[in-house]
């Protein structure tokens, strides 16, 4: 791929891309534990577990297991349990990322569209982009529960092209995970991914991806309006 790569719009990931959202899933994680009398794992194993959304969040902390399911009933109790408390608590401590507000900049003084693709239920994307001031930088902002499939699925990518009636190779995703280089993957678009997300405690330099960027600040210098 050469550099400067071309492009008419960027879907940039939520957790772990935008914002540091970790504090506040644990602290929601280890609220919904104590409720259930129950010991919770560590702030940091926690964050290995996001990036699938809040029931798998959920089902990973009660089973310690990426893929386990947990007793069905136990299972209800929690997810009840998680969203009271990470809705009263979605941005207590989560703030941007070093380089993301400049990068937003920068997009958006380029003059390409700009979209926040996000496996997040659109209960907490909201309220989230909007208590740390991210809200307005959005043209599109797709959540967990927009469409009828999400992330790894392309159809989120897909969907955004359409809205901004661009062609996927004109489409940059910036992520932090397997989910976001395997949708951008299938939906036929560039993927730059950041180093210091949730890619379940693996390096992204591992993906299938074309570029590592260490902020979205430096993403932002390495495209240009097509």
């Amino acid at each position: 791929m050469n550099f400067p790569l071309p492009i008419k719009a960027v879907v940039i990931d939520l957790d772990g891309t935008l914002l540091d959202t970790a504090p506040d899933l644990a602290h929601a994680a280890e609220l919904m534990m104590a409720d259930l009398g129950r010991p919770c794992p560590s702030p940091e194993t926690i964050a290995t577990y996001i990036g699938n959304g809040v029931s798998r969040l959920v089902k990973r902390v009660l089973t310690g297991d990426m893929d386990a399911e947990p007793d069905a009933a136990l299972f209800e109790q929690a997810i009840a349990s998680y969203q009271k408390h990470y809705g009263e608590h979605v941005s207590l401590h989560s703030r941007p990322f070093d380089g993301v507000v400049a990068g937003l900049d920068a997009f958006k003084a380029m003059g390409v569209h700009i979209a926040c693709i996000t496996n997040k239920a659109e209960a907490f994307t909201h309220p989230l982009l909007k208590d740390t001031g991210l809200f307005d930088y959005f043209e599109l902002i797709l959540s967990g529960d927009t469409l009828p499939k999400r992330k790894p699925d392309p159809l989120p990518l897909l969907h955004a092209c359409e809205v901004f009636k661009v062609k996927p190779a004109e489409q940059l995703l910036i992520g932090d995970s397997l989910n976001d280089t395997q949708a951008a993957r299938a939906a036929g678009s560039p993927v730059f991914c950041v180093p210091y997300g949730y890619n379940r405690g693996r390096p992204v330099a591992e993906l299938d991806l074309d570029a590592v960027v260490p902020s979205l600040a430096e993403a932002a210098k390495m495209v240009v309006k097509a």
